[in-house]
């Protein structure tokens, strides 16, 4: 699998927001570029425990934003987050108990979500933010 670069078009306009997603990209590219080992399940799960950290943090971030601002999208938005933690963590376990699940399809599965849910969901909140700061509210 290559590498996944940022693009202009995940911007939803909040600094600390699309810091925090090209944060998520990196662990990503950690995974993708990972040495080639017979046993490589330590290092993958290493990996993959810091970034769901960091990905609880972030959500946090973006649900705390959405909350203090109205966001009228906030609860489908919050079960997409869910949905990501509870997939995610069912294909770690997945990986470290029994290998039914390697790490490239982890990593397919998070390049695709990543993707996805910044081009589909977190994006609508681009326009949200910027009718804020057009209004002055922010």
């Amino acid at each position: 699998m290559n590498k996944v670069s940022w693009k202009d078009e995940y911007c939803v306009g909040i600094n600390k927001i699309d810091r925090q997603h090209q944060r998520l990209f990196e662990f990503v590219n950690m995974i993708i570029e990972r040495p080639v080992s017979d046993d490589d399940s330590k290092l993958v799960s290493e990996i993959l425990k810091e970034m769901f950290n960091y990905a609880r943090e972030h959500f946090s971030t973006e649900e705390t934003f959405m909350l203090t601002n109205d966001y009228p999208e906030y609860l489908q938005h919050k079960t997409q987050h869910e949905y990501f933690v509870k997939t995610a963590t069912e294909l770690v376990e997945n990986f470290m108990n029994n290998k039914s699940v390697t790490a490239d399809e982890i990593t397919e599965f998070l390049v695709i979500w990543l993707q996805n849910h910044i081009l589909k969901i977190d994006i609508k909140f681009k326009a949200f933010y910027a009718a804020i700061i057009k209004s002055g509210i922010a």
